[in-house]
């Protein structure tokens, strides 16, 4: 969307409307726009400019991996979850000129765009955060998008495939053993459901389930800071089903053959998951404002000092927390979704709809889906575990959907009725998923991100 510049005052007087645009399409960018919408009715040019032209619902990620959803499940498009005064701009932002109020993106065809605004919102999201670990940047895969999701469940496919034909004991027990460094939400989630599906694949193809050997390493305890209950039930599922749960560890080394853990055992693998966790876009270190950690300081009504134009939330965004003074919110969807509602509220309030708010919120409880039968749940702090605690946590995520349930539901129906899907697609290369990248949701190719560009 290319736009010519205006001579407005900041605030769409002249020619046109107000135009709004919100950098990232993900919890934070999309309830940012949806809100904003809502309140303007119609009034406010809303631009989102992001890689993907869908929203992402990352906590049913696992779920892809494990071959219990399809990918489109949880990928609900843009156009069909929000009004049509939501214009989706599809490419890579990789200029913003904060004094001139205007930003430049990159198209997936290579051809380069510019637009003005009357306000900012940067909701971009995070990246993985690579520790400087020998031979991570080259053998481990990352866990943000929906590339890395369908690459790691035809990886463990591939991998037991190869095993079945193996004739070299040593060699099939690599290919057998999969290591997951982290044991946040993402981390624990993945092994929970991986560990599941390579027992399903196992049997399918004649080899021994218990043969399959999932790792999960962890600097701290399993979903370390969250709720005890969550944390404990966890920890107890994994070890109860065979996962070997390395608490108080690291890696320290990983190459072509497998990993070494600070304890100095070296565990022979093919396949290694890096999920210790995020880091605020890398976009955002090249804007002339404070940072702090590498997120955007921002008002209580997320707003940047000195810039009222320009406001951040998500992830990218270090919002002070109401309930932990001296303390900024967790990079949570909760916070994400919560924060761009408000980001909305506030914008539209700026131009002259409704009045502005500052950040509150109240701890509603959390979710982990363990796979199978098995969840943790703490509702409004009411632990739960088993079968309660399933139906909840998917009761949750349905909820939070902002379309696609029916086709999520119905999948899941027919996990629990039929086998897996074990088919290797191969649509998705190691090569198009580098952990050190910008842009983890979308393949990098010669068909995705980033060109070589040209102006237009």
């Amino acid at each position: 969307m290319d736009a010519p510049r205006t001579d407005g005052q900041g605030d769409g007087r002249g020619d046109r409307p107000p135009r709004v645009v919100i950098i990232g399409s993900g919890f934070a960018g999309f309830h940012t726009a949806k809100s904003l919408a809502r309140r303007t009715r119609g009034a406010v040019d809303i631009v989102v400019v992001s890689p993907t032209n869908y929203f992402l619902y990352l906590p049913l990620l696992p779920e892809v991996a494990g071959g219990i959803l399809e990918p489109r499940r949880i990928a609900v498009a843009l156009s069909d979850a929000l009004p049509a005064c939501v214009h989706h701009a599809p490419g890579e932002v990789d200029a913003i000129d904060l004094d001139v109020r205007e930003i430049g993106w990159l198209d997936p065809e290579g051809v380069h765009h510019r637009t003005t605004y009357d306000r900012l919102v940067l909701a971009a999201g995070s990246v993985h955060k690579v520790m400087p670990i020998p031979g991570v940047s080259e053998y481990a895969v990352g866990f943000r998008g929906v590339p890395e999701a369908i690459y790691l469940r035809d990886h463990v496919v591939r991998q037991i495939d190869l095993a079945e034909m193996c004739d070299d004991p040593a060699e099939r027990e690599a290919r057998c053993t999969f290591v997951v460094v982290g044991a946040g939400y993402t981390g624990t989630e993945v092994a929970a459901q991986g560990q599941l599906f390579t027992r399903a694949l196992a049997r399918s193809r004649g080899l021994d389930p218990d043969a399959m050997r999932w790792v999960l390493v962890s600097r701290g305890e399993v979903l370390a800071g969250l709720d005890e209950h969550l944390a404990r039930t966890a920890d107890a599922v994994l070890r109860r089903r065979g996962v070997e749960v390395h608490t108080h560890e690291t890696m320290e080394e990983a190459d072509e053959h497998g990993v070494v853990l600070s304890s100095g055992e070296r565990i022979p693998t093919r396949t290694l998951l890096w999920c210790v966790g995020v880091r605020a876009d890398p976009l955002i270190e090249r804007l002339d404002i404070e940072l702090d950690d590498g997120r955007v300081v921002v008002h209580e009504t997320l707003q940047v000092p000195g810039r009222p134009e320009l406001y951040a939330c998500g992830d990218v965004a270090a919002v002070p927390d109401p309930t932990r003074p001296g303390e900024h919110t967790p990079t949570t969807a909760q916070h994400a979704v919560r924060q761009g509602a408000l980001a909305g509220r506030n914008l539209a309030a700026s131009l002259g709809y409704g009045s502005v708010r500052p950040y509150r919120h109240r701890d509603l409880g959390f979710v982990v889906d363990l796979g199978g039968f098995q969840a943790a749940a703490a509702p409004l702090h009411l632990p739960l575990t088993g079968l309660p605690a399933k139906i909840v946590t998917r009761g949750y995520h349905l909820a939070a959907m902002p379309g696609n349930r029916l086709r999520t539901a119905v999948d899941w129906v027919l996990e629990a009725v039929q086998p897996r899907q074990s088919a290797q697609l191969g649509l998705v290369r190691s090569p198009a998923i580098p952990l050190d990248t910008a842009s983890p949701e979308v393949p990098q190719h010669h068909l995705g991100f980033p060109h070589a560009s040209g102006e237009s």
